[in-house]
């Protein structure tokens, strides 16, 4: 069959999600051909994942109507053909809506097919002396876990060109099972990091099928936990851990661990990510501004105050340089455990009046909305990026807010005296703070996305 010299570069979808057809320009004359078999500058704008190929193999073969598959791999490929011709059928065996959707297609050298992870890949030889090559983004391991289907199911019914039963095949191919007693490959999974704070109690249920991992677990300080996971495994790693002592973090031991946990081991996880393909999703603070802006958006330059301010900036930048990225900006914390409004709601019941800051504002970030918000951005595969997060609402002063937690719960918000930041820690070994914390919302709302307002979050808080 002759070589088609007139293609041009162009991409197909196909019914399988990811499967991508690609058309392949192969000029030539009397003397051959030369191809571009796989140009990523020009295919990603055409749909190409930037999948990060780290091995490459050939598999020859002699003879026409050699079958081979059909295999599911933990990993993505891309598959073309060097010399020859194939007829190729891919069935996706991935959990989901499409399981045992099936595309087949001849390929040839001015043919190619991006294969995601967990598609089953077969091909059976057209032309003699075929050499059938992929890259693929994970190296090969006896240890990977596979999903496999035969040949000759009947449900896919995959009209091969040569009949099975003339053709050469394995005896481990001929042995894969039907389509019934497949057990389709699972996604890769999400990896929680700081699963014991505040967000990371919350995202146990934003994201129930995640793998949780606390500091006894994962010790983001140990350079070793970076070697303890097979990290291929995971498209996502969701970072709550952080270290959030913002006081400490002045003191020359805290200004050690400050740096420790949000910079240094921020940086290992960037290199996990990068080299790995996975999201990473980090989450950051308000204090790494100055807070002399009515509203924070994203793109507002790093101003820090603080020593905490500052390694959470550090580590915005680190993360901005992975390739798949998302930084949740957020302010004001407050979920199960001690936060602020757990502490004015005791004081309000023990009879204690207090004096609370008045010249701060802001608005509240319940956690049960920031892993909602994550998971949005997880599930919609949105662009890599900064997002600011908090709730919604008209932005209050820390006074404000406990006066509101006095009055849902019953009691005389009266009682609360505001002070300016100044007085209140006159005297007071403490880090600087920013006097506006207000993040603007704009970019996660378009995403989609729009956390509730703060006062009908604060209610359903305190009623719970």
């Amino acid at each position: 069959m002759a070589l088609d010299h007139t293609r041009t570069l162009a991409a197909t979808a196909t019914p399988i999600p990811g499967l991508t057809l690609f058309d392949l320009p192969v000029p030539g004359d009397n003397r051959g051909w030369f191809k571009e078999n796989w140009q990523r500058a020009k295919q990603l704008p055409l749909g190409l994942p930037d999948f990060g190929p780290v091995q490459n193999n050939i598999s020859f073969n002699d003879a026409v109507g050699t079958t081979r598959g059909i295999h599911a791999e933990p990993w993505d490929k891309y598959v073309s053909v060097a010399t020859g011709r194939i007829f190729g059928a891919w069935v996706d065996l991935r959990d989901g809506p499409t399981f045992g959707a099936v595309f087949t297609a001849e390929i040839d050298p001015s043919r190619a097919i991006f294969v995601p992870r967990g598609v089953g890949n077969a091909y059976q030889t057209l032309e003699p002396d075929t050499a059938y090559t992929y890259l693929v983004n994970d190296h090969w391991s006896p240890d990977a876990r596979y999903t496999f289907l035969n040949l000759a199911d009947e449900t896919v019914a995959i009209p091969w060109p040569i009949p099975l039963d003339s053709v050469e095949i394995s005896a481990k191919d001929e042995a894969h099972p039907r389509l019934a007693d497949v057990t389709p490959m699972a996604p890769r999974r999400t990896l929680v990091l700081g699963a014991n704070g505040q967000l990371g109690r919350a995202l146990r249920e934003a994201l129930p099928d995640a793998e949780f991992a606390d500091r006894a677990s994962f010790d983001l300080t140990d350079p070793d936990a970076f070697h303890s996971r097979h990290w291929r495994d995971y498209g996502a790693v969701v970072n709550a851990a952080a270290y959030t002592a913002v006081d400490a973090a002045e003191t020359e031991e805290g200004r050690r661990a400050a740096w420790a946990v949000n910079v240094t081991a921020v940086a290992e996880l960037a290199k996990v990510a990068t080299a790995n393909g996975i999201t990473l999703v980090h989450v950051s603070s308000d204090y790494v501004f100055d807070g002399t802006r009515e509203a924070h958006p994203e793109d507002e330059p790093f101003a820090p105050l603080g020593v905490y301010g500052q390694t959470k900036a550090a580590g915005d930048a680190i993360v901005a340089g992975v390739p798949r990225h998302h930084i949740v900006r957020t302010s004001w914390v407050i979920g199960d455990g001690a936060n602020f409004v757990r502490t004015m709601a005791s004081l309000a019941e023990r009879g204690v009046d207090p004096t609370v800051v008045d010249d701060q504002v802001g608005r509240l970030s319940f956690a049960e909305d920031i892993a909602a918000g994550i998971a949005h951005l997880l599930a919609t595969e949105a662009p890599s990026g900064v997002w600011n997060l908090t709730n919604t609402g008209t932005p209050m002063s820390w006074a404000e807010i406990a006066r509101a937690v006095f009055r849902l719960t019953g009691h005389d918000e009266a009682r609360v005296t505001g002070v300016s930041t100044a007085a209140y820690f006159a005297g007071k070994q403490a880090a600087p703070r920013p006097l506006r914390s207000v993040l603007e919302l704009g970019r996660l709302t378009a995403a989609g996305f729009t956390a509730r307002d703060q006062l009908e979050a604060l209610e359903a808080y305190l009623a719970s």
